[in-house]
């Protein structure tokens, strides 16, 4: 049985060879950035389902700091 792994049947042709490599490398990072979204896209996902197992009233609750985004001009005296 033939072993012939040459898919793109370019083992004579340097140019094509080169090609079908960086094709390959591509299609390889596609699948790493795939991966990558696809995580952040699953814990975005358990967060939301996480706010959901929380009780209905913490969701309508106030802020405990509703004034802590203020902030107030202090002069400072240079002596």
């Amino acid at each position: 049985m033939k072993e012939n792994h040459d898919y793109l049947m370019a083992t004579q042709d340097s140019k094509s060879m080169l090609k079908g490599q960086i094709l390959m490398l591509q299609l390889r990072g596609a699948k790493y950035a795939a991966a990558f979204c696809l995580i952040i896209v699953l814990a975005i996902l358990a967060l939301a389902w996480i706010g959901k197992l929380l009780p209905e009233d913490s969701r309508f609750t106030p802020d405990p700091t509703p004034l802590s985004f203020y902030m107030k001009n202090i002069d400072v005296l240079l002596v």
